[in-house]
Order: C-alpha cells, then sequence, then structure tokens
C-alpha cells in the first residue's frame, strides 16, 4: 500500500481494539432476524431472514445481493418494506458461506442523489451497506486447492537450518507500569533476522503456565501494560513483535506494504521469517525456569490468528491450546475456486504469488495441531472470511470450538458484536491458568 490514505486503510483495517469506539452507533435503518439464530443451516434448508424497518425511518430503497462465498452471485432483489417486513432468502445448496449485501439505492423521497453519501448500515464502516451472513454445513467446507507435495519438507528443512543458530539471547529490564509484574524486552537470532518482544511474568520465585501473544497486522509499538496485566494473573507472557524491530518502536524500519514483500518465491516471502520468529520465540520460551514444564497457550487475533494456528501446526507437540480470533490469511487460493479472500490480499492473477501462497497458508498447516483450537470468526468478515476459517478448522484432527460472530465484520470493526469472544477466551484462559483442561463444546 502507498500513500498516506493507504496507510491509514491498513491501520483501520487491520489493527486489533485496544480500545473500542466509545462513540454512540448511528441508528440503524434496518433490521435483520435470521431465521436460524444460530446462523448455522444444513444442505436443503433455506437460509433467510425477516428485514424489518427500525429502529431509525428508512430513508432510502434498497437492493441485496446473496452470494456463495461472497465471490459468487446467487440472488439478487430489492426490499419492499411497504407491509412492515419483507424476507430474503434462498436455498441452501452445498457446504458454504452465504454473503448478502444490502446497499441503498435511492431516496424514498425521490431525491436522485448519491446514497454513498448515507451515513450508517451494520458493518462498522458508516458507508451505508448492511451485511447478514449464514453457514450452511460449515463443518464440510472443504479444501479449494491441495497442499504442496513439499510442503512439510521445506518448512522441516528451515526449522533445521534455525535449530542451528544459537538464539544469543539478550534480555534489557523495563518499567511494567503495574506492580509485582518483572518485564523485559529480548532479543534472539533467528533464521535470517532478529525475534523481538517484551516477557513478562510475576514478580515472585514459582513457576507459571505460558502465553504466547502473536500480533495483528500492521506496524506498531507492543503495548507493554497489556502484556502486563497478564502476567498479573499469573502468566509468564511472551509478546512477540510480527517485525524484527524493538518493540516499543512505532516503526522501525518495517515497509508499510510488508504482506506484499517477496510475495512470488517462498524463499522470500515477507511471512517467511515472521514464521520462523515465531517457532524461535518458542523455543526460547520453553528455556526460562519459570515456565512450569507444561502449559503454553497461543493467542491473537487477525493476523495473530494466523500465526498461532501456523506455530500451532509446525510445533504441535510443544503447544497446550490454540485461542484465536478472526485469524487471517487462510484460504489464499480462494479467489482461484469462487471464495473472496482476505488479508494479505495477494493478488490471484498471479500464479507465482499464489503459488507462494501455499506455503504460508495456515489451512497447510492445521492438519498438524495437536492442541485443542477455539476459534471465532465473522459471518459478515471480510478481512479474515469465515470460509477459511471453517476449512482451516475442518482440517483439524483433534477436538476444536467453532465460535461464530454471526453478526461481526471484522473485530475492530464491529467490536460490539464479539462479546461472545470476549467471555468464552477469558474463561478457557482462566481454565489454562489454573491447570484445568480446555475442552472444546461442540458447535450448536
Amino acid at each position: 500500500m502507498v500513500g498516506r490514505w493507504a496507510r491509514v486503510a491498513f491501520v483501520l483495517l487491520f489493527a486489533a481494539v485496544a480500545s473500542p469506539q466509545q462513540d454512540a452507533p448511528i441508528p440503524q435503518q434496518l433490521t435483520f432476524t435470521p431465521y436460524h439464530a444460530s446462523g448455522i443451516y444444513e444442505i436443503g434448508e433455506t437460509v433467510g431472514w425477516t428485514v424489518t424497518p427500525g429502529p431509525a425511518e428508512p430513508a432510502y430503497r434498497y437492493k441485496w445481493t446473496i452470494r456463495r462465498n461472497n465471490a459468487v452471485v446467487l440472488k439478487e432483489g430489492k426490499l419492499d418494506l411497504s407491509s412492515g417486513k419483507d424476507r430474503i432468502e434462498i436455498r441452501g445448496d452445498e457446504p458454504e458461506m452465504i454473503y448478502v449485501a444490502v446497499e441503498p439505492v435511492t431516496k424514498l423521497t425521490g431525491d436522485s442523489s448519491d446514497p454513498s453519501s448515507f451515513a450508517g448500515g451494520n458493518t462498522g464502516r458508516d458507508d451505508g451497506l448492511y451485511a447478514v451472513g449464514a453457514a450452511v454445513a460449515p463443518t464440510k467446507i472443504g479444501l479449494a486447492t491441495p497442499r504442496p507435495a513439499d510442503f512439510y519438507s521445506f518448512w522441516n528443512a528451515k526449522l533445521a537450518a534455525q535449530a542451528k543458530v544459537p538464539m544469543d539471547a539478550v534480555l534489557t529490564p523495563v518499567e511494567s507500569g503495574l506492580p509485582a509484574v518483572e518485564m523485559h524486552t529480548f532479543t534472539l537470532q533467528a533464521l535470517g533476522s532478529h525475534v523481538q518482544g517484551y516477557l513478562a511474568r510475576p514478580a515472585q520465585e514459582a513457576r507459571f503456565p505460558a502465553l504466547i501473544l502473536l500480533q495483528y497486522a500492521g506496524v506498531y509499538a507492543l503495548d507493554a501494560r497489556s502484556v502486563a496485566s497478564y502476567a498479573t494473573g499469573g502468566w509468564l507472557v511472551m509478546d512477540v513483535d510480527a517485525h524484527d524491530k524493538l518493540p516499543s518502536e512505532p516503526a522501525g524500519s518495517v515497509p508499510r506494504n510488508y504482506a506484499a514483500v517477496g510475495n512470488t518465491d517462498r524463499e522470500t516471502s515477507y511471512f517467511l521469517n515472521m514464521y520462523l520468529r515465531d517457532s524461535r520465540a518458542l523455543d526460547y520460551l520453553v528455556t526460562r525456569p519459570e515456565w512450569d514444564g507444561k502449559t503454553i497457550v497461543l493467542m491473537g487475533t487477525s493476523q495473530g490468528g494466523q500465526q498461532s494456528l501456523v506455530l500451532a501446526g509446525l510445533r504441535p507437540e510443544k503447544i497446550t491450546a490454540v485461542l484465536v480470533c478472526v485469524p487471517a490469511g487462510t484460504d489464499a487460493n480462494g479467489d482461484l475456486h469462487g471464495r473472496r479472500t482476505g488479508y494479505p490480499n495477494w493478488p490471484s492473477n498471479d500464479p507465482a504469488v499464489m503459488k507462494t501462497a501455499l506455503y504460508f497458508d495456515p489451512v497447510n498447516f492445521a492438519s498438524h495441531i495437536q492442541a485443542p483450537v477455539l476459534a471465532a470468526m465473522g459471518f459478515i468478515d471480510t478481512i479474515s472470511p469465515a470460509a477459511g476459517i471453517w476449512t482451516a478448522l475442518n482440517q483439524i484432527h483433534v477436538p476444536k470450538e467453532p465460535l461464530p460472530m454471526i453478526e461481526s465484520e471484522h473485530n475492530n470493526l464491529t467490536p460490539r458484536k464479539e462479546q461472545n469472544w470476549d467471555a468464552r477466551s477469558k474463561e478457557v484462559l482462566e481454565i489454562l491458568r489454573t491447570g484445568g483442561e480446555f475442552k472444546p463444546r461442540e458447535l450448536q
């Protein structure tokens, strides 16, 4: 991305929410009630919504478009609310995500002014667009593209080469800002780069379960106080910067378009060193004498969820649990197979890029994951599309807990719609912190 507005968009689209926007939401003109409150349907069932006006008085006429996996148009129509309600529906005929875009067309007053000036909609962008989503037999959504035959030989070779690199850990004490928390920055040698971040623990002689935090997309300073807050709860916390820079630096020398760097070759992709840095952070964590020797939890949102799934597949023998919200990067070849993909938004019209993408797609690491997984997905998320997240989960052979957020776009755009994730992830963390076992709940 280039230019000031592209950089602003990058931050808005991919930053996880540290402090959700406090402004009151714009009153909505449309309300959608799904036929199934769960948002999940079986093949052959009618997927649908009853649409009613309000709570604000509708000012526009609306059209709607139903798309399979937000890519293939299945049906179109116009809303008619003259009777007080209308319906949008379609038969679900294969494992898929159904995405419905509802857009203002003209003002009800007959004014032909551009409806793009309308502020509102439920997607968190306030551009007038409404969206609803549903899942049809989501546990049967399969791979769009086979995993490369040499996928694991490639990654095993990289891990073996990195194992020969001395870690040369350097720790520097820093103030945590919270009492009874000991905190350091760390720097480690990895294959081709350095791993940097924060390490925090309760300031007492004891052994603690470990939590590795992996970062959402963008280039920014890490939140040291947030890391320290986990330590106050009894965790040994490792917050790994996604980039080779000091965690306190807002930018360093990292290119803003880093996701596109080297994306035509698996040896030059920016994600190669990112994933290797994550693995090296784990190498170091298990050497820490204050680790309890048993529990290691991976946690991340968006690109942080992407890295968490990858690390759990690369190093399955070490991981106790994986907690991810709207993990990005899944189903990277989906645009070639009738599935709209999201971040890192690699161009599907470049065969070299699409070939490279397969080596960094969490879907292709998922089958090696041995730890239980909690994964939240937004049914109207266009940055981390739900179809790809289901695909990744469906490759995992151990228990996992899908957490549908049926009204949610990406987490930072609709933070009020992810309360289920907030509550469940905190609950699972507490179970693990106190030595319990995370037992994923079955999909309802």
